[in-house]
């Protein structure tokens, strides 16, 4: 169930970031950069988790100051998604694994700011600003940040476990 208070958001926000950092830091060093069927690696997840934390700021800094908000990104609709994350790890493909987890890490505590900054009110009183969607800012801050450090521990657990097994 989505939070509906800050303080919610706030404890969801850090339970999951208390696991993905667990897995993380029990994840094989040799399996972090091991592409699946799907081209993706661990690496990649970590670092799609930081950017997309980095597009949820930037949505809504943008929408603050009255400059458009393009949602997902500007020259991608929601349905090419899948292209944009394949455009997405291309660009960090030379990222290493410290830095995908330093800059989740720096997202992370930029989110947090972010939400400890703003009331009730102000995160789910109303539509984001911008975002031409109904969602309020706190449901974009909670699908940036707890949503997909939930989705990244099953991915990586699901990694893990097939590694011990094969």
């Amino acid at each position: 169930m989505a939070a509906g208070s800050k303080t919610e958001l706030l404890e969801i926000t850090e339970q999951e970031w208390s696991k993905i950092n667990d897995v993380l830091d029990a994840f094989p060093a040799m399996q972090r950069l091991e592409k699946d069927e799907d081209g993706i690696s661990p690496k990649d997840i970590v670092g799609h988790r930081a950017h997309w934390i980095e597009l949820f700021l930037k949505w809504y800094r943008d929408g603050q100051s009255g400059v458009p908000v393009h949602i997902p990104v500007e020259g991608y609709k929601w349905s090419e998604t899948p292209r944009y994350n394949a455009d997405l790890r291309a660009r960090q493909s030379g990222f290493s694994w410290v830095s995908v987890r330093t800059l989740l890490e720096t997202n992370h505590f930029e989110l947090l700011a972010l939400v400890e900054n703003l009331t009730d009110t102000q995160l789910y009183g109303t539509p984001m600003k911008g975002s031409h969607s109904k969602w309020p800012t706190g449901r974009f801050a909670e699908a940036a940040g707890a949503s997909h450090y939930r989705s990244a521990v099953k991915y990586l657990r699901k990694r893990m476990r097939a590694a011990k097994a094969g």
